[in-house]
């Protein structure tokens, strides 16, 4: 980051994991929060940016435990939109890495196809700087698609070091539409990607990522090391708010904490509360970078521990149903994931599923069903959408003031139907404080209060109290929302012009979400 601030890019905080394109699920690249400026919106930073994104690639999963694969990784790098071009982009990553003596082995560059030309440009900028190795390679390796269905693309060049490919510089040059056709952008940008770990990995020379101190000692055999990816992925979760589930970026907390656990349970004198310890190492190496990890410790802890917990009951009445089946079928294999929350993997090291083709079939089914219900969502809601999320806005003021300040949201789902809202409260509301929140909001309501939309730096609307929660997501210009003097809170979601608009507010259900954490259910009439 002081390098490149120092050649001009001004640098800008991490986005969330959970990213504003719907169609992701978490933020798997640097460049995600960047995608608008790349397409021709004018950036609130400048042209030149620097960034150390946090990241989550589902894919890796079963890729976890050998010498660099992980789920959560930090991704540094350098972007331009309609700064500087290749030779710039190229000068600079050589100049990086020559600063802290890396040398580089090899590149690689597009070899070009039947509609895309080679990159003979970025071949003849590394030969100027001296590199002679320069390899080509085709569209799967050196040409960059769209982070979700549709975006700015581009050929890549890639920068090895010992064999291992460290940084990946994109060069945007092209839009893809969903229907996978390409049109020449009119602004060309520059989105490079280095993996933090691996860059770790070479300039501390170890074997893998697992031996730097992005991690902790004694994380030697493949079990420990997914331990250690998955609790770190857990933490940096639940930091954000989700809760496990079984459906979305809930079920992917579920699943890296269930497997951690069963990992766990394979090693011989491991301490009980290894779960627990893994999870404090994680806040302790981070918490300087990302300080919401302490303060959401005893949260993320609970989070834990009480999946932990779910888990024990229902692992051994689930070991016992994989034991009792005489042929272990993919029907039967996604009855106990469904019931009991065993990833078929986990299924897998136990018993053979016979057929697993008929897993995946009954999962993709279920995942339809869940997709048709998420399409409601934050955004997609028709009109009550706005209505529920400014509904949301009360809530969480009325929570603070019947309950007190400690109440704090832990997550939200707005569907076209109804909102969910998440919660830090150790006891069950009682009906005398259900109905104090509902009618504060309703009398919120009634007032007809303008909802005021101002824009501003974030630091600014820190100072002049609106809530925020894990600040480092945020841009350094926000959008500020208040409902008179109730509701103050920074936000990017639809609201309505005035509460009166809302209609009267009804909790329909308050119940137990985890640990110390409530959850209610509330709709409009």
């Amino acid at each position: 980051m002081e390098f490149f601030e120092k050649k001009g890019h001004k640098i800008a905080p991490s986005s969330s994991l959970i990213p504003t394109d719907p169609s992701v699920l978490f933020t798997t690249a640097g460049m995600q929060q960047f995608k608008p400026y790349f397409l021709g919106e004018k950036s609130p930073y400048s042209n030149n940016v620097a960034s150390c994104q946090k990241c989550f690639r589902t894919s890796d999963i079963e890729g976890v435990g050998d010498e660099r694969h992980l789920t959560f990784f930090e991704m540094l790098g350098n972007f331009s939109f309609g700064g500087y071009g290749k030779e710039k982009a190229i000068n600079l990553a050589k100049d990086f890495l020559d600063s802290i003596n890396i040398k580089i082995d090899y590149v690689t560059v597009f070899a070009g196809d039947q509609s895309i030309p080679r990159d003979d440009e970025s071949k003849e900028i590394w030969k100027k700087l001296g590199i002679e190795d320069i390899k080509e390679a085709g569209r799967d390796d050196n040409f960059w698609g769209p982070t979700g269905e549709e975006g700015p693309c581009g050929p890549t060049t890639e920068i090895y070091v010992n064999g291992i490919e460290i940084w990946n510089l994109v060069f945007n040059e092209y839009y893809q539409a969903q229907d996978k056709t390409l049109k020449s952008l009119k602004q060309k940008g520059v989105d490079t990607g280095m993996g933090l770990e691996r860059l770790a990995l070479v300039s501390q020379e170890k074997q893998n990522v697992f031996e730097t101190d992005l991690f902790w000692p004694g994380v030697k055999e493949k079990s420990g090391r997914i331990i250690a990816d998955h609790i770190k992925g857990a933490v940096f979760l639940a930091a954000e708010g989700i809760l496990p589930s079984n459906v979305e970026r809930g079920y992917i907390l579920r699943r890296l904490l269930r497997r951690a656990i069963r990992y766990a349970k394979l090693l011989d004198q491991v301490e009980q509360p290894l779960m627990t310890a893994a999870a404090r190492k994680v806040v302790e190496i981070y918490k300087d970078v990302y300080p919401e990890l302490k303060s959401q410790e005893t949260n993320i802890l609970t989070v834990i521990q009480n999946e932990e917990g779910k888990f024990e009951k229902t692992l051994e009445r689930g070991l016992k149903e994989i034991e009792k089946v005489p042929q272990l079928t993919g029907e039967t294999a996604f009855h106990i994931y469904e019931t009991y929350g065993f990833p078929l993997e986990l299924i897998e090291e136990i018993r053979k599923v016979e057929d697993r083709e008929a897993f995946f079939s009954m999962q993709k089914k279920h995942q339809e069903i869940s997709r048709a219900g998420v399409e409601g969502k934050f955004g997609g809601g028709g009109e009550f959408s706005p209505k529920l999320h400014t509904a949301t806005h009360l809530l969480h003021s009325a929570l603070r003031e019947v309950l007190g300040k400690h109440v704090q949201q832990m997550g939200s789902d707005i569907t076209s139907q109804r909102l969910r809202f998440d919660f830090f409260h150790q006891q069950k509301m009682t009906p005398e404080e259900l109905k104090k929140v509902e009618d504060l909001v309703n009398q919120k309501i009634r007032e007809d209060l303008q909802v005021k939309k101002e824009e501003m730096a974030l630091a600014k609307a820190l100072e002049s109290g609106a809530s925020s929660f894990f600040k480092e997501k945020y841009p350094e210009i926000v959008n500020v929302y208040s409902i008179n003097n109730f509701s103050k809170e920074i936000c990017a979601g639809p609201h309505v012009g005035k509460t009166g608009e809302l209609g009267r507010f009804k909790i329909i259900k308050e119940e137990s979400s985890g640990a110390g954490i409530r959850r209610i259910r509330a709709i409009l009439e």
